[in-house]
């Protein structure tokens, strides 16, 4: 029964990505409306997972802007194939440039790493009030080392990039991690210890997104 259960949250994430992904090649809707109209709610910065462009996570800034709070995407970091440090150089300009305060930066995936390392980051951290992660890749994914594309296999536990930021602890009470029961991408979990912790009883990576318990929560921690 737990092998069909988790053949059925393989497929269904599947359809959830392909779905959505499809719906952002097309969406031309301009990412100034999700800052503008707000009834006055601290500011939201968005990051998306890898080969994720903003617009993926059209669904969650929808939410959040509908509940009042301006939603910053960083347009800059295209699909966030980039390297973390690059990633969080884009992110930090786009703080700097707006002069955001008391910011809540909700981020999928790899955007959850680039959130802690701007957590860890002086001059940047004080900007952040909260970093609401959902399955992210603490740790690092051991099936990593078996895609052929650089920007993933740099997501496997050990390499460089993901230990250096794995090796401070800066920042890190400030992180709420959500994840799934059971996430086909990072068979290890999303726990980090330091931080807030989150399990919800939902499977997937990616349809975790579109969970009505995972929305109401992330809208509840930006409040």
């Amino acid at each position: 029964m737990t092998l069909l259960r988790r053949v059925g949250v393989l497929l269904l994430d599947y359809e959830y990505v392909l779905r959505h992904q499809l719906a952002a090649l097309f969406d031309r809707s301009l990412p100034e409306a999700l800052v503008d109209g707000t009834g006055g709610g601290s500011p939201v910065v968005l990051l998306p997972g890898i080969y994720e462009t903003w617009r993926f996570l059209r669904p969650l800034a929808r939410r959040l802007h509908a509940a009042g709070h301006p939603v910053h995407v960083i347009s800059a970091l295209g699909d966030n194939r980039m390297s973390l440090t690059e990633a969080a150089d884009r992110v930090r300009a786009h703080l700097e440039r707006f002069d955001l305060r008391e910011v809540t930066i909700v981020a999928h995936s790899k955007g959850g790493l680039v959130a802690r390392l701007l957590l860890a980051t002086p001059g940047v951290e004080q900007r952040i009030r909260r970093a609401v992660t959902v399955a992210a890749p603490f740790s690092g994914s051991t099936l990593a080392r078996y895609v052929p594309l650089a920007a993933v296999r740099a997501l496997r536990p050990g390499a460089a990039e993901l230990r250096s930021v794995s090796g401070t602890d800066a920042g890190v009470g400030r992180i709420v991690s959500v994840w799934g029961w059971w996430d086909p991408h990072i068979p290890g979990g999303s726990r980090l210890d330091g931080a807030r912790n989150i399990p919800v009883p939902v499977g997937g990576h990616f349809r975790i997104l579109g969970s009505p318990l995972v929305l109401r929560l992330i809208v509840e921690l930006a409040d």
